[in-house]
């Protein structure tokens, strides 16, 4: 009998050990299936009768996969979460496709969540895939709610090839919170049809919005739906009730936390309640048993114990062996006695004092080398990122041996550290300083802003561009810095400002002679005409507006900012993925197509010809808040027969045949179609004679004027013949 007692004693050690841990770990409802497949299916959800809190939250097992009972369509379950009140479930894709003219299909998708489940608006995003295609989310939160998002692509080189949906074959939106329902359909007034030899289907879905990673495969034939064939993972909020914890605490018959070491919280994702373990406890708190104690002391990491740990129900104690003190009560770090304490501190500090002098010496002698290296690499770095290497290989490959490379030091010394009294300018691509270099010479200095990947190959562009312009009227370049976080490039500076400065800013000049107007005009069409057909390739500038034209001695007009130009191989052009120019000048056809073309450039110089010859702005408003389009008003202008109405009053009443003659170059200019405008070359030739035959008139003028003062009787009054010496009215404007 005595060997047999201590038999006995361990075995009923080892049962109720086990019944515990069975207890700890089970999370279905006892005597229900707790698993399917390898999903865990904890209470208050559950298989089949009374293993379920509510209806709502009954689910199915078939073929090792777990679905949910009371849903508007077949969802499968892939994973549910007590603790963050979600369900991860399987949803349906709506698809509309155009096989051929006779053959398409329509289809919808729908689901209905039930009482105590709503649709994540935080974890999931409405999603459309296709081209030209408009998908459309109705839902419903007590009252009736909508979105939708637009995708399109003319082609295949229109798709975005990366992984993110940016409107060029895939769109994503953020949907309502707190859906009980969706329903996905299609806008009929975008199909795909048209591109449908590469994209004959649309796709729509709401999915879980870190999960789904566009690729433009998805866009042919069937791909999408044969690799989601079972549809797409999203994720539904869930709550034990639909009331608050004040209001479910109160009646005790339907609570649902009912274990006694549980916790109700109101969910932070819907309206309604779930239950949590309090601190210590971990395990299931809907179930009676199902929040256990913690044992701490096994997991050390989580909770810290550097003495002897000892677990308790809910919580921990930790002590510190004998000879030892503590001096964190909460995790015992315990340290020696007083005397033990100070012999260790002795031999600490005649370490420590041995080593100093020696680190001292090292860190001295390192320090200044360490400080070289750094800096070499940092400029090294700089150069990189700021397209150094492409600079080079391309300088190398066009030889181009014109362009100097400052530093830093000497671009900062040029404008006093960049100091703000030396700003002359702000642009989309940077700020322009005026700058005194050592052996005087006075330089605008370009500092562009902080670029992503894409502005700097346009800065490398726009000094590759500029390296291999040699034009009286084009702004020549220097030099660059490339060795700063900010890439710099050194210009020939112009001090008399914009031609924009010139038309506009009235306060600071007089008004501008009709002769001056048509040689500014004339010099910067001569300078596009350069950049189309003598450059080679050819140049297309991008962004051409009176801003951009700067006017150097006696107001000579180069032409500057090529930081949205391209060069472009003989009779081509350039598919641009992202519209770049100025609203007022841009090309109508660019802007819906997305081809960067020679008569881009000449549609937007026709807009500066309009500014030249009305003294508006690209975008005017007169008298009222409303903006008007300059090109639009002077085509409705030139409609009905009332030019004069628009035009500049300082240039009325002179050379009116001339100004028709330009008017008819800006409508020329300004045509909808590319293909009806005039080649650059054409522009500048036609300028080139309208002002000489003006000059020609203001000779003629002048000739008669001289021979009417020698006839003119001695009472004449020479103040009648005009103001500022003019003649007959006639400005003046000799030589550039």
């Amino acid at each position: 009998m005595g060997r047999v007692l201590p038999w006995l004693i361990f075995a009923a050690t080892l049962l109720l050990a086990s019944i515990n841990s069975s207890t700890a770990s089970r999370m279905a409802r006892p005597g229900c299936r707790e698993t399917c497949g390898n999903l865990t299916i904890p209470y208050p959800f559950g298989i089949g009768s009374g293993c379920y809190y509510q209806q709502g939250f009954d689910v199915s097992c078939e073929d090792n996969r777990t679905f949910l009972r009371n849903s508007s369509s077949r969802m499968e379950i892939y994973n549910i979460s007590l603790l963050q009140g979600q369900v991860r479930v399987s949803t349906l894709i709506a698809s509309k496709c155009y096989y051929d003219e006779n053959r398409t299909t329509d289809g919808w998708s729908s689901a209905r969540t039930g009482r105590f489940f709503t649709i994540s608006s935080k974890a999931n995003k409405f999603t459309a895939i296709g081209c030209y295609t408009l998908g459309y989310l109705g839902g419903y939160n007590k009252q009736r709610t909508g979105t939708g998002c637009l995708t399109m692509c003319l082609d295949k080189q229109g798709v975005d090839q990366s992984a993110l949906c940016s409107g060029m074959g895939c769109c994503q939106t953020s949907i309502a919170p707190n859906l009980t329902s969706i329903n996905i359909t299609f806008d009929g007034g975008y199909s795909n049809s048209e591109v449908r030899d590469f994209n004959p289907c649309s796709y729509a879905f709401v999915a879980e919005q870190d999960w789904f990673k566009f690729n433009a495969s998805y866009l042919e034939g069937n791909n999408f739906t044969d690799k989601f064939k079972d549809g797409v993972p999203s994720v539904f909020d869930w709550v034990s009730g639909n009331q608050s914890c004040d209001e479910a605490v109160k009646d005790r018959s339907s609570y649902a936390c009912i274990s006694k070491n549980s916790q109700c919280i109101n969910s932070p994702n819907a309206t309604g309640y779930l239950c949590n373990c309090t601190d210590g406890f971990e395990g299931n708190p809907y179930l009676a048993d199902g929040c256990q104690d913690i044992n701490e002391c096994e997991n050390l990491v989580q909770y810290p114990c550097h003495g002897i740990c000892k677990n308790t129900i809910g919580n921990y104690s930790c002590s510190c062996p004998a000879g030892t003190r503590s001096i964190d009560p909460k995790s015992s770090t315990c340290t020696p006695d007083a005397a033990s304490e100070r012999a260790k501190l002795t031999k600490m500090f005649i370490g420590i004092s041995s080593c100093a002098i020696i680190l001292l010496i090292c860190f001295f002698a390192l320090l200044i080398e360490c400080q070289k290296k750094r800096l070499m690499r940092e400029k090294e770095e700089f150069f990189q990122e700021n397209g150094g290497l492409l600079l080079y290989e391309q300088i190398r490959s066009k030889q181009i041996d014109t362009v100097r490379i400052f530093t830093t030091e000497e671009l900062k010394q040029a404008t006093n550290n960049f100091d703000s009294s030396r700003e002359v300018g702000r642009g989309s691509y940077g700020t322009v300083y005026k700058g005194i270099l050592k052996d005087n010479r006075i330089v605008a200095i370009k500092r562009s802003k902080i670029m992503n990947m894409v502005q700097k190959d346009d800065f490398v562009q726009e000094m590759i561009i500029l390296s291999q312009i040699n034009h009286i009227n084009v702004v020549r370049l220097l030099g660059c810095c490339l060795e700063v976080e900010v890439p710099m490039l050194v210009y020939e500076f112009m001090p008399n400002g914009t031609l924009f400065d010139l038309i506009h800013v009235t306060y600071r000049r007089p008004s501008i002679s009709l002769d001056a107007r048509l040689r500014i005009a004339q010099e910067s069409a001569e300078a596009l005409a350069y950049l189309h057909s003598s450059a080679s390739p050819p140049i297309v500038h991008g962004d051409v507006k009176s801003p951009n034209i700067l006017l150097g001695d006696n107001n000579i007009a180069k032409v500057t900012d090529f930081g949205a130009s391209r060069m472009l191989p003989k009779d081509e052009i350039q598919f641009m993925t992202m519209v770049q120019g100025t609203l007022g000048y841009l090309d109508p056809e660019y802007l819906q197509e997305r081809q960067l073309t020679e008569k881009s450039d000449v549609y937007s110089f026709g807009v500066v010809l309009l500014e030249l010859i009305t003294g508006k702005t690209a975008i005017y408003s007169e008298g009222t808040k409303e903006k008007k389009s300059l090109a639009s008003s002077f085509l409705l202008a030139l409609k009905e027969s009332r030019l004069e109405s628009i035009l500049d009053r300082n240039i009325l009443g002179v050379g009116m045949e001339l100004l028709q003659e330009v008017a008819q170059i800006a409508k020329r200019c300004l045509s909808m179609k590319g293909e009806e405008r005039p080649l650059m070359s054409e522009v500048a030739e036609r300028l080139r004679f309208i002002r000489r035959t003006w000059r020609e008139q203001l000779s003629e003028h002048a000739s008669e004027e001289t021979e009417c003062l020698l006839e003119t009787p001695s009472n004449y009054d020479p103040s009648s013949t005009g103001r500022h010496g003019s003649l007959m009215g006639l400005d003046l404007e000799i030589g550039r």
